[in-house]
């Protein structure tokens, strides 16, 4: 498998990306407003979000900090994992909802099997080393199981499959190569935050190049009395 040829990985790697997953999950709650309920759709919302929430505050914490785990060359979870193994297998249940059980397992699986795809794609093209890419398997993967077990005997009213499958695939196929600087804006949101000027880069914080600042204990006796205050 790992002798793909590099286009196809980069193929199958978009699919993760946030310019066709996030419109992906805004349309999924689109429909579960219109055929099911409002509350579904929001208890969607809640839970990619929370999902996708992981995902920041754990890049936030490295770029920001340098947070992370140097053994497992942990620096973040991966967000294309996260998204892919999130909404794909949702995507399919709710085209699938109104056929039986077994056909439903079956397309939830075919979705978690898409998005353990492009972690893996991610791990190949050197985006995410392999913890990442297996923490946002596992992460999306809870939010979609999760989602799958709370919406698993709703009923639609009159709402087909076919427009909903329809829709989605050609959501997809027209965002497939859309890119949305999200790692950018997480960076800017870091260096915000952490008052630095420039974010941690992992290979020099693999390599142990980040010097802890050193902390200054407070001045005690005699050298304290005569210390200027403003000094």
């Amino acid at each position: 498998m790992y002798d793909l040829p590099l286009h196809l990985w980069f193929s199958i790697t978009r699919l993760g990306g946030a310019g066709l997953t996030l419109p992906l999950a805004i349309a999924i709650a689109l429909w579960l407003a219109i055929g099911y309920s409002r509350r579904l759709a929001l208890e969607w919302l809640v839970i990619i979000g929370a999902a996708a929430g992981v995902v920041t505050l754990t890049k936030i914490a490295f770029l920001g900090w340098g947070v992370g785990i140097r053994e497992w060359d942990f620096t973040g979870v991966s967000g294309h994992a996260m998204l892919s193994t999130a909404v794909y297998p949702v995507a399919f249940f709710l085209t699938l909802l109104p056929t039986r059980a077994s056909i439903r397992l079956a397309g939830v699986a075919c979705g978690l099997a898409a998005g353990v795809a492009v972690g893996l794609s991610r791990v190949v093209l050197s985006a995410h080393s392999p913890s990442e890419a297996v923490a946002g398997c596992i992460v999306g993967a809870l939010a979609a199981i999760l989602f799958v077990w709370w919406a698993w005997d709703a009923k639609p009213s009159k709402l087909s499959a076919v427009p909903v499958a329809v829709s989605l695939l050609m959501l997809t196929a027209a965002l497939h190569d859309v890119r949305v600087p999200t790692q950018y804006w997480i960076t800017h949101i870091a260096l915000h935050l952490s008052g630095r000027e420039r974010p941690y880069i992992r290979a020099r914080w693999k390599a142990g190049l980040y010097a802890p600042r050193p902390v200054l204990a407070p001045p005690t006796g005699r050298s304290a009395a005569i210390t200027p205050p403003f000094a």
